[in-house]
């Protein structure tokens, strides 16, 4: 029977189940080695760089590792990507894993940036969003907390309220601590619908209407960009950057 989510936690295992580095394949080890040049290469040379949070060089390292295909593991071939395996993505997270900073950015890019999209994107968000995001031309954020809804995702006070032409949805509110926000081109945000539904929006800076407050500044992880704050007062296009209305609740409960 197939693990589910966090069920190998609570329910006895085989050890048959367990997966262990000796099943890693020929590709994975191949896959490991890239990643494992690419962090000895981009990343540890420029540690203090990157720690210090000088413009450009964290980013710049993002997209070395898209040209190597380190950040599209998960997005399907036709949208861009690799379509590999967790366990592929599980070998690029262990080598990257040698500068936290550096791995938080990738992580969010590549994890809570893109997944949402693969996952629960309509088709044309897909095709709209997933190649850009695994060339990393555009780079992704997700924005759930805000200053009175962390872990309690679902007393969120974002709004999102469809106009009376049914013509786009109007944005407000605060989200906080927002890895990668600064620098994020595309952020998952949730709101809630009419104050009731809670849903996913993906907004583009571009769009205007996002303001960005301060990075926050941390004892660890400390190039690892974290917006304090980031302000949200737009008109989202319907169709364009809305996702299923109910399926933010979903959403959050895997990421």
């Amino acid at each position: 029977m197939p693990i589910k989510g966090g069920s190998f936690l609570i329910e006895e295992s085989q050890p048959a189940d367990v997966f262990t580095p000796e099943e890693l394949t020929a590709e994975h080890r191949d896959i490991g080695r890239t990643a494992a040049q690419f962090f000895a290469k981009e990343v540890a040379p420029n540690i203090d760089r990157i720690q210090h949070q000088e413009p450009g060089v964290a980013v710049a390292a993002l997209r070395t590792s898209a040209s190597l295909g380190l950040t599209s593991m998960a997005i399907p071939e036709e949208y861009g990507g690799l379509a590999m395996d967790m366990a592929s993505a599980m070998v690029v997270a262990e080598q990257l894993a040698g500068d936290g900073s550096y791995a938080a950015w990738h992580g969010a890019h590549t994890g809570i940036g893109t997944l949402p999209i693969v996952y629960f994107g309509t088709p044309e968000q897909k095709r709209k969003y997933l190649p850009k995001l695994a060339t990393a031309e555009m780079i992704a954020a997700y924005a759930l907390s805000e200053p009175h809804a962390g872990s309690d995702a679902l007393a969120a006070r974002t709004r999102a309220d469809l106009n009376a032409e049914g013509t786009h949805y109007i944005l407000n509110g605060q989200k906080m601590w927002i890895t990668n926000g600064g620098a994020a081109d595309l952020i998952t945000v949730f709101a809630k619908v009419g104050g009731e539904q809670f849903a996913a929006f993906l907004v583009e800076r571009a769009f205007g209407g996002v303001t960005s407050g301060a990075e926050e500044k941390r004892w660890g992880l400390r190039a690892a960009p974290q917006l304090r704050s980031i302000w949200i007062t737009f008109r989202c296009p319907w169709g364009t950057c809305s996702a299923r209305l109910g399926a933010g609740i979903l959403l959050r409960s895997i990421f």
